[in-house]
């Protein structure tokens, strides 16, 4: 195998995670709860959408008034209720692929919008539980997605260049956050394709994680 990054660092909902969908009920199931209408795109503008952006998304849709932390917290119980009635399904090659990386000696991190607590917890149950040589977690930064911070702070906690990393995302926030930080883009998408202005920040766009394989060998 032809070694060509030092680390491969993963999303976790939409990625490894077959758990985007549920956002894109509960998202709606929340804010009708409160008297408020979502429209069809608005959840899917909510993937890996981090602080301060969020919040200010749904101030910008709802008006200023609108109490986020409120409506999030409702959201999270129901999101639990979700995963607790179907499980957290994985995407396919998740399972796999990180093991067959750290085989090659290639670090691996879990870099989400979650934070520490339900990563960890979510790993667990689906097996891949110090599967990886670092968590990065919404929570441990200023910004979130599509800031670089998290990524660049996950580089720093690898002791690497982002330069020679690769991010693997499937949500345009999160190819913007990775971008910016400096990393090699894949996308594997999960929800909706890259337009014409994301395909030009992606190393790759791929059909699964499996096909991760190819670009090392």
């Amino acid at each position: 195998m032809k070694k060509t990054a030092d680390a491969v660092l993963f999303d976790l909902d939409g990625t490894l995670t077959d758990t985007e969908k549920y956002y894109q009920i509960v998202w709606p199931e929340a804010l009708e709860h409160f008297g408020y209408h979502a429209e069809p795109w608005m959840p899917l503008e909510l993937r890996s959408l981090g602080r301060p952006f969020a919040p200010l998304k749904f101030k910008e849709w709802f008006g200023e008034d609108f109490d986020y932390m409120t409506v999030r917290d409702y959201r999270k119980g129901l999101m639990e209720q979700m995963l607790d009635k179907h499980g957290i399904p994985l995407k396919p090659g998740a399972a796999k692929i990180p093991h067959w990386l750290r085989e090659q000696g290639i670090l691996t991190a879990v870099v989400t919008a979650n934070d520490e607590e339900r990563t960890k917890r979510y790993l667990e149950r689906i097996g891949l539980s110090g599967c990886f040589d670092e968590l990065v977690c919404a929570n441990m930064v200023e910004k979130g997605k599509p800031a670089p911070d998290i990524y660049r702070y996950a580089c720093e906690k690898l002791r690497i260049e982002p330069g020679s990393a690769f991010a693997v995302e499937d949500s345009p926030n999160g190819v913007l956050s990775a971008y910016r930080a400096g990393l090699r883009v894949i996308m594997v998408p999960d929800l909706t394709e890259p337009d014409e202005n994301l395909q030009e920040m992606l190393y790759a766009r791929l059909d699964t994680l499996l096909e991760i394989k190819e670009l090392f060998l």
